[in-house]
This record gives C-alpha cells, structure tokens and sequence, in this order.
C-alpha cells in the first residue's frame, strides 16, 4: 500500500466516524491543555516562593530564646525571655562578619486612629532591620538611633495599618496612633 490510500482510507474513516473523530480530537485538546496549565500552575508557585525566600534574605540568622523546663513542665518560649541587651550590645561589637543585626521585641494589640481601629502585631526593632528585610520606606523616614536612645514614641507602619486607620485617605505621616495604653506619633 502506498502512501496515498492510506490517506484515502484515513479521511474516509473520519468522514464516516465523525463523532468520533471529534470526541477524540476533543479528549486529546483537553489532555493537552490540562497538562499546560498545570505547568504554568506550578511554575507560578515556584516562582512565589522564590520570592518569598529571597525576600527573607538568602544568608539571615534569626535567634530566638528557647524554652525552659521548670518542676517537669516545658516553658513557652515566647514567655521567656534569654536573651538580653547585652547580647546584641557583645554581637554586633565582636562579630565582624555580619552586615547587619537586629533586636526585636514583638507584641499585638489594638491599634487606634481617630475612630478607626485595627488589630495588629506590633515590633520593635533596630535601624539595620529595613537593610536585614530588604524592606524600604515610601512614605516619611525611618526612626533613628536617638529616638531608640530617648524611647521616642515613633513608629513605621504599613500599607495594611494606614488603609485600615486612615480609610479617608488623609495622610498618616505626624498623626497620633494609639497601641493599647500606648500613643505613638
């Protein structure tokens, strides 16, 4: 048999079969497809949490405190608290090898603004913590190494805080903020 019958053979069998021809066409574009998708699916996802990571930094350490047993009964970790000042005072003296370190304290609360409120978690932290986070400030300046010497009641919010404080639009940069018992501005 040569190559043209076979040909002649084919198209009759579709002309005769159409339904067929077109269920399998169609299984086969659907298969396709799927497999498509979930390519682009999973390469989106890597992708994500690429970013995520390189957002965190590719060489940070991050210490926390650990847990303690007292009388049999293991600690929360969070409720204590071993590490001190003097720690970050000895590490960034002594380490020369670190580009950038610092402290922080977290807490949540309520934060309020005017009439609105929001809940949140609340951080307190060094100058080098934007450069650590890879992290910029769009709107105003960052705090500075007096107003942590003083305890100078400042703070640098994000997008989240300000579109749910100051709704209106106004501008949050030299507005009172109240966290809990706390004012802040």
């Amino acid at each position: 048999m040569n190559g043209t019958n076979l040909l002649k053979i084919a198209l009759r069998a579709l002309v005769n079969n159409k339904l067929r021809a077109f269920l399998t066409m169609l299984g086969i574009i659907i298969g396709v497809a799927s497999v498509i998708a979930m390519l682009a699916i999973g390469q989106g996802s890597k992708k994500s949490i690429q970013q995520q990571i390189s957002e965190m930094g590719s060489n940070m350490i991050m210490i926390h405190p650990g847990a303690e047993m007292r009388g049999g009964v293991r600690q929360d970790p969070s409720a204590m608290q071993t590490l001190k000042l003097e720690n970050y005072e000895k590490l960034s003296e002594e380490c020369t090898y670190l580009s950038g370190i610092s402290p922080n304290v977290s807490s949540s609360g309520q934060l309020v603004a005017g009439a609105n409120n929001y809940p949140s978690s609340v951080s307190g932290v060094s100058m080098d913590y934007l450069t650590i986070r890879q992290l910029t400030v769009e709107q105003g300046e960052m705090f500075t190494e007096n107003d942590i010497r003083t305890a100078a009641k400042v703070c640098v919010i994000g997008k989240t805080i300000v579109d749910n404080l100051f709704s209106d639009g106004s501008d949050p940069i030299g507005k009172v903020i109240r966290c809990n018992q706390i004012l802040s501005g």
